[in-house]
């Protein structure tokens, strides 16, 4: 292998494709406005074809579109032909690429596209081409020559047609005012979905599995359970189950530094952090996040609208949990 060779051609290929992506500025004219104007107003989904390289670009941009606000799903146009042409509604939208823009499985079905009245947006590299000249909306998206050195491999225009497809996905995504909040709906197993939507109920430890203890304990009382439940502190409650204060092993520490302690007669309300932060079970666990690194916090107890123990948590759940 020629090492020289293989990284002359790499850096020819990606000059190339990034030169012919640069060049796609210039097209975004009146008939990209229509475009998004057709799939903004669309009452159904984006119904987005192609066959071979065109299919599996596709395939990538109805599901874009369908992760940032606008419904889309990709059928196949030799399948269309059998059968899945039922798929398509008057409600909706259909996005055709094809380089040529004379993919015979397309034309097959404009007259039903036709006939259905959906309007058709197509990207192409001819403007010329049969599937151009019945579009309601053609971008062109035609390139120079492939990065393939033979010219054959759709390499550069599958590229640009890419990005054209990504160009009216964004710009649909800020015409309707799309959010993180929206983005996380359609990520939840995400990390993104998992920082905006996961509540402190869904990674707390609640019930017998939270760590509290009656004021009037002692230390070593407190000790016992801050073992027991191993989130390295305790909340410490009265009577009625409300929060008082928290202990912590950093407070045992710095007890420690202080001198010898008498585990057994101190009592745990006396050396007890009073007005400690804490969070409730509906906050979402990234504003718990934000909270515990802004105050250098490792650990909270979980209240109810009534300030009663319901649970605790660490940043190891935090952690678990995907938020950080």
């Amino acid at each position: 292998m020629n090492q020289d060779k293989i990284k002359t051609l790499a850096q020819a290929v990606l000059h190339n494709e990034a030169d012919a992506v640069k060049k796609l500025a210039q097209r975004i004219d009146d008939a990209f406005f229509k475009a998004c104007e057709l799939m903004l107003h669309c009452k159904g989904r984006i119904v987005v074809m192609g066959i071979g390289k065109s299919g599996h670009i596709g395939g990538k941009v109805a599901a874009t579109l369908a992760s940032t606000g606008t419904p889309a799903f990709f059928v196949h146009p030799a399948e269309a032909s059998h059968g899945d042409m039922g798929m398509i509604v008057r409600s909706d939208v259909v996005m055709a690429f094809s380089n040529s823009g004379e993919t015979e499985e397309i034309k097959t079905l404009l007259p039903l596209i036709k006939r259905l009245n959906v309007p058709l947006i197509a990207l192409t590299g001819n403007p010329q081409s049969t599937l151009a000249r019945n579009a309601d909306a053609h971008i062109d998206v035609s390139v120079e020559k492939e990065a393939c050195p033979l010219g054959l491999a759709p390499t550069t225009s599958s590229t640009a047609a890419l990005a054209m497809a990504d160009a009216l996905a964004i710009s649909l995504l800020e015409q309707r005012g799309f959010t993180e909040a929206d983005f996380a709906l359609s990520h939840p197993g995400g990390a993104l979905g998992k920082r905006l939507l996961l509540r402190i109920f869904d990674i707390m430890h609640g019930g017998d599995r939270a760590p509290r203890i009656l004021y009037s304990a002692s230390l070593n009382e407190a000790l016992v359970e801050m073992s027991k439940k191993g989130l390295g502190m305790t909340a410490i409650v009265d009577e009625q189950n409300k929060l008082l204060g928290i202990f912590t092993d950093g407070d045992l520490r710095r007890l420690l530094d202080h001198g010898q302690i008498d585990v057994h007669n101190i009592k745990i309300a006396d050396v007890m952090v009073k007005n400690c932060k804490f969070t409730r079970a509906d906050t979402l666990a990234a504003e718990t996040l934000a909270m515990m690194q802004q105050y250098k916090i490792n650990s909270l107890p979980v209240v109810d609208n009534d300030h009663k123990v319901v649970g605790a948590m660490n940043m190891h759940d935090l952690l678990r949990n995907g938020v950080i």
